[in-house]
């Protein structure tokens, strides 16, 4: 396996991996801060950089349900929160390909 470059991003907030500070996204790209993981708050991304994809699982949620897969920090491989595959409810559809960054999991790098 070959060495991994990572991405670093600028702006005016970039949100790191708590454990390493690894760059993972911008203000700019968070849609929403309206939802829950498992440890707290969480953020809706567009968008996201330096996550390695799990398999993809079928989950009950409080929105319905939804195939996710769960995302890790490419340096250190803390568990960060998941991708939405795919919605089965119409109206979560929106959801698919964003990602969801857990707060808590979350350091402020900029």
């Amino acid at each position: 396996m070959g060495m991994s470059f990572r991405r670093y991003l600028s702006g005016e907030r970039i949100y790191g991996c708590s454990n390493c500070k690894t760059h993972l996204a911008t203000i700019h790209s968070m849609m929403s801060r309206a939802f829950n993981g498992q440890h707290g708050r969480a953020y809706l991304f567009d968008g996201v950089v330096n996550v390695v994809e799990g398999e993809p699982d079928d989950r009950p949620m409080t929105t319905g349900n939804h195939t996710v897969r769960d995302i890790y920090c490419v340096k250190c491989g803390t568990t960060l929160g998941w991708k939405y595959d795919k919605a089965y409810e119409p109206s979560q559809k929106y959801k698919e390909g964003k990602y969801i960054l857990e707060r808590n999991l979350l350091t402020d790098v900029q």
